[in-house]
């Protein structure tokens, strides 16, 4: 079986340490760089791909295009800038399309 790599895009400041655990980190801020990274990484066959919500807010194009295939999974992750929720609002739409209904998120 063929090994997957990870990936990890976004500003190094908040990437970076993800070198330290062995995966493959890529310092992206600007849109163009970003979709074109997300492309090259998706025809390299990365099966996942983590990236700050705010590269992910840039790329929301490129993203959308792999949003229903089954590689590269793309992950948005908190920047060292804080939490945009993006990634929270994510899974939750994904629950509710899998499940039919919000059972993550709702009151009472």
């Amino acid at each position: 079986m063929k090994e997957r790599k990870i990936a990890v895009i976004g500003d190094p400041s908040s990437v970076m340490i993800f070198k330290a655990i062995g995966l493959d980190v890529f310092y992206e801020e600007k849109e163009a760089q970003i979709e074109q990274r997300i492309h090259k990484l998706a025809d390299q066959g990365y099966a996942a791909i983590y990236i700050t919500e705010k590269a992910a807010e840039l790329a929301k194009d490129a993203i959308d295009i792999y949003a229903t295939a089954t590689f590269p999974a793309i992950i948005p992750i908190p920047s060292n800038t804080g939490v945009l929720g993006i990634g929270m609002n994510k899974l939750k739409s994904n629950v509710e399309k899998a499940v039919g209904a919000d059972i993550l998120f709702r009151e009472g």
